[in-house]
């Protein structure tokens, strides 16, 4: 065999190997997949990358229906068989105990918010315990009625794999907040970079702190509207699904249009591509085979993570999903079965979309991030210690000092 023969043979051989090692890497090392794909992206440009990550993530699919086709569905977590229920109104008149009375065996926590079981998306093709609602205890409160639940969803019936892990907000003792990241959404609009960017919880909410998850896109796909703090860093697109606080304290998700276009009646707004579902119609878009609108030049039937918010129809309950090997039909479908009536798609790719919550150190007291399900990349210092360069929502109890303080270390 010649000498050029023997090279060209190597590469072939080589070459495979390179690009599954390079894969592997990416999903194992946190920061490596951003880093090769914003590096790409200041050299040839967004399209050419995204068309890579298209094709990288349809051979992905394709791997993963030859090894896991004949998978069935798979629970993420226990469901006990007897979950709270909502309580009862007390009677009127009713007696209160006497203090002389002999003690007795604590009662069980009683529920008073509790979406209800809406069951498996597909009956055929689910897991035990699909769309059953698993309160979510705080251990630092573990006699408090729960103010979160899970559930999880199997919405493809083509992907066994294929999750959408849903938590629901009591928004009656839950306030949401949004923060901007250190480096994103970019400061475009003028005086945006006075903006105090910390990327991190606000020190006066993280006694409180529950729950935290990711926000957005990036500016350079699509250029969604940010504002924060007072501050506008990307103007509004009049075209955008929108997560927002009214000025009366009112959390909404609906397109900029519907909001009056009338920024001076929010005080923090972030925007996402066209919602998934307004007023519990599903966008038209979920329809279109190889839809680019959910993942900027990612297409919408490409198989990948994904993460949305919603609001149920009374505006008391929120929903955040994180799907796992999804479309965005699919995900668009788990939202609406788990009761969202306004969904917004937030960010995709392997290493943005993921939900923590918070607890106390068994050993310190510190408080620490734990991730709501396996997969998620995450650290224990995430968004509390650690900052976070992209923006993010999180979640605290509405009446401030509800929960015990961390030590001071």
């Amino acid at each position: 065999m010649s000498r050029r023969r023997r090279i060209l043979l190597g590469i072939a051989v080589a070459l495979p190997i390179a690009v599954l090692g390079l894969w592997i890497a990416i999903h194992r090392v946190v920061w490596l997949g951003p880093f090769l794909a914003d590096t790409a992206r200041s050299i040839v440009g967004p399209g050419p990358v995204a068309w890579l990550e298209n094709v990288a993530y349809d051979l992905d699919d394709r791997v993963q229906k030859i090894r896991r086709g004949d998978e069935k569905p798979e629970a993420y977590w226990e469901v006990p068989s007897a979950q709270p229920t909502a309580a009862p109104a007390p009677p009127s008149g009713s007696a209160t105990a006497s203090p002389s009375a002999e003690p007795s065996a604590a009662p069980p926590i009683v529920a008073r918010f509790r979406p209800n079981d809406v069951g498996p998306v597909l009956k055929e093709f689910s897991a035990p315990g699909d769309g059953v609602w698993v309160a979510i205890v705080d251990p630092r409160t573990p006699g408090d009625p729960p103010a979160l639940y899970k559930t999880l969803l199997h919405p493809d019936g083509n992907r066994s794999w294929a999750t959408v892990a849903i938590v629901a907000a009591d928004l009656q003792r839950l306030k949401l907040h949004v923060v901007a990241g250190t480096r994103e959404p970019e400061a475009v609009e003028k005086g945006a970079e006075a903006l105090v960017r910390t990327g991190l919880v606000a020190p006066e909410h993280q006694r409180d702190l529950v729950a935290a998850f990711n926000g957005g896109f990036k500016t350079i796909h699509g250029r969604y509207g940010m504002h924060v703090g007072g501050v506008t860093l990307i103007p509004p697109r009049k075209d955008a699904c929108t997560v927002a606080e009214t000025t009366e304290g009112k959390l909404v998700i609906r397109s900029w249009k519907a909001l009056g276009d009338d920024p001076g009646k929010l005080l923090w707004w972030r925007q996402t591509p066209g919602c998934f579902i307004e007023l519990g119609k599903k966008h038209a878009g979920l329809t279109v085979e190889d839809n680019t609108y959910w993942g900027a030049k990612i297409g919408g039937d490409t198989v990948i993570r994904r993460s949305a918010i919603g609001i149920s129809e009374d505006g008391q309950t929120l929903y955040v999903g994180i799907g796992d090997f999804t479309t965005a039909p699919a995900i668009a479908r788990a939202m609406a079965h788990a009761g969202a009536h306004n969904v917004a798609q937030l960010d995709v790719n392997w290493s943005f979309p993921k939900l923590v919550l918070y607890e106390p150190r068994s050993s310190t007291g510190e408080l620490i991030a734990t991730p709501l399900c396996k997969g998620f990349e995450f650290t224990e210092d995430d968004y509390i210690r650690e900052a976070s360069p992209r923006d993010f929502f999180y979640l605290t109890r509405a009446q401030p000092g509800s929960l015990p303080a961390a030590p001071s270390l």
